[in-house]
């Protein structure tokens, strides 16, 4: 076995023992499906887990086949959406924190996937499984990486929905929501102003820094980043005991836009077509990395700004 296959199955094992683990720790204290009068059952959130991981296997097989990526991104969309309305329809009782969640997580959900499905298919491919995807064993470790990214990016959501615990809403639910808006609204802005500048063919080899690029050069990451954390809000008061393993979902969110799979492979992209001229020099030194700086004056887009 090569050296990249034995990674590939490493890191295969590993996300799902840890999905095990984060099943396991979110669930408890979940109502269960199934089980008689004395109790039992299969709790909800390992319930969410499981199918989580299965979605992206069954689809890995017609992809693997194909030798295609095309569908991946789609896939990690439609199961948020699924996994989400199904422990909605599941729950033993349908409150309002559950409701305002599947909604908050199908909405974006939905709006992601489509953005990134139909850029996907302006493209063709995406050159990140340009090579991973010829190799059966290094493609199937990808698929089963999104189930344990998917399990924990919602594990805020999907542990409130699925918790046993009945807790009124309240100020932070509000509030959560209010952040969740704010990022959300920073993330569509954001990603809309890119798509519409890589549109115009007079932008053709250059960088964008206008709109709210120009206060930050990851600004759709802040405004995913943030409305995570505003579904981390409206989750906290359902959640008792190790059920604040949920904490993990901005946590990991942050950990892989800013070091992982993010910003650290669009810098390094970035650097490659332009580091060493002077208009994206001057654009990096003025603008922060994800956090904006709103107010700040910007200085006006440079001519030459191009690959």
């Amino acid at each position: 076995m090569s050296q990249a296959n034995s990674r590939s199955l490493i890191l295969t094992v590993a996300a799902i023992v840890l999905g095990g683990l984060l099943a396991l720790a979110g669930s408890n204290n979940s109502w269960t499906i199934g089980g008689g009068a004395d109790g039992g059952g299969f709790p909800g959130f390992a319930l969410a887990v499981v199918v989580a991981f299965a979605v992206q296997w069954i689809a890995y097989i017609p992809a693997a086949i194909a030798q295609t990526d095309r569908y991946f991104d789609l896939t990690g969309s439609l199961t948020y959406i699924s996994v989400t309305i199904l422990l909605l329809a599941s729950s033993p009782g349908l409150d309002p924190r559950s409701v305002i969640l599947t909604a908050l997580v199908v909405i974006w959900a939905a709006r992601l996937g489509s953005f990134l499905f139909a850029r996907n298919r302006r493209s063709g491919t995406d050159d990140r499984f340009d090579e991973i995807k010829t190799s059966k064993l290094r493609f199937l470790s990808v698929w089963t990486v999104q189930g344990l990214w998917v399990s924990l990016t919602a594990a805020a959501a999907w542990i409130a929905i699925t918790s046993a615990n009945d807790a009124p809403l309240g100020w932070t639910t509000w509030a959560g929501l209010a952040i969740w808006l704010f990022g959300f609204a920073i993330e569509v802005v954001a990603d809309n102003q890119k798509r519409l500048f890589k549109a115009d063919q007079a932008n053709a080899g250059k960088f964008i820094q206008t709109g709210l690029w120009s206060v930050s050069r990851h600004p759709n990451y802040f405004g995913e980043i943030v409305l995570w954390i505003g579904v981390l809000i409206i989750a906290a008061p359902a959640l008792q005991g190790w059920q604040w393993v949920a904490l993990l979902s901005p946590v990991f969110v942050v950990v892989l836009l800013t070091r992982v799979s993010g910003i650290p492979l669009l810098e390094a992209k970035a650097e490659r077509k332009w580091g060493d001229h002077p208009a994206y020099l001057a654009y990096k030194a003025r603008t922060p990395r994800l956090i904006p700086r709103f107010g700040a004056r910007s200085a006006d887009p440079a001519p030459d700004a191009r690959e």
